[in-house]
């Protein structure tokens, strides 16, 4: 497949790096991207020479999020049922990937962006990234599976804090939180994140794969069995009045006046 939004290298020392590409849209979440990854993550299957695959982003920031302002949004209920169900497979399909994934995070990494970093193995931070899952502050809940995600990455506590107050956290909060496993200057992200890869490319591929497997199953047993009612939740905050002014809040630099309608 010809990727238009992702950059991909397949180095020979069983690493790939792979790059979101929109860097004039703070490499934003259109429905063309998130295709591209769900392929990638299928063609990848299928790639047993890859060990450990490093997600990050063109330009200032890893992922603003999903493109908010994407035209042709779908028409009926059914429809937006349907569209509701790329974003959640998504982030499946990098969860249960085979290869070791690493999130090096350059800048921002918001909403769906940050929800691609939680379904990494491994997540480190470039001095001054944020991450942060802004969509209680824009009236929505937070979907694509991250709940279950996050909470297995920093604990019940901190991801109450995370979602619920959807702040941009620091690079030393996240430290603090375990959300990153550690912060490097920008200058050396990319090599600090190729670094950590060849010490996984160097364990036998077949019990590093199957061990990741194993612990994804055991932190993950439920987390499909409760969140398929994320993309049901989506869709009533989506016709809410609280919603509406969220997102008119966000675009007009403003605090919003939420009324709980």
């Amino acid at each position: 497949m010809e990727y238009k939004h992702l950059l991909i290298e397949k180095r020979d020392d069983h690493i790939a790096i792979v790059t979101l590409n929109r860097p004039d849209q703070l490499n934003t979440l259109n429905s063309t991207l998130m295709r591209e990854i769900e392929h990638l993550t299928e063609e990848f299957q299928e790639d047993t020479e890859t060990r450990v695959v490093i997600f990050t982003g063109a330009g200032k920031h890893f992922c603003g999020g999903a493109d908010l302002k994407e035209s042709g949004k779908p028409a009926t209920l059914l429809e937006q049922t349907r569209a509701k169900q790329i974003g959640p497979r998504m982030i499946r399909k990098i969860f249960m990937m085979d290869q070791i994934t690493i999130a090096a995070i350059n800048g921002g990494a918001f909403g769906g962006g940050c929800c691609i970093v939680t379904a990494c193995d491994f997540r480190i931070g470039a001095e001054g990234c944020l991450a942060g899952f802004p969509e209680s502050r824009l009236g929505m809940n937070l979907s694509w599976g991250a709940v279950p995600l996050t909470v297995h990455v920093i604990g019940p506590t901190y991801a109450k804090e995370m979602i619920i107050l959807g702040k941009n956290n620091d690079a030393q909060t996240l430290l603090k939180w375990g959300f990153l496993t550690e912060v490097v200057s920008k200058e050396k992200l990319l090599d600090r994140a190729i670094k950590i890869a060849k010490d996984y490319t160097e364990v036998p591929p077949i019990p590093a794969q199957m061990i990741k497997k194993s612990i994804n199953h055991v932190i993950g047993a439920l987390d499909q069995a409760i969140m398929h009612m994320d993309a049901d939740q989506h869709t009533l905050t989506m016709r809410t009045e609280d919603l509406k002014e969220g997102i008119a809040a966000f675009f007009g630099k403003r605090e919003g006046n939420y009324k709980g309608n």
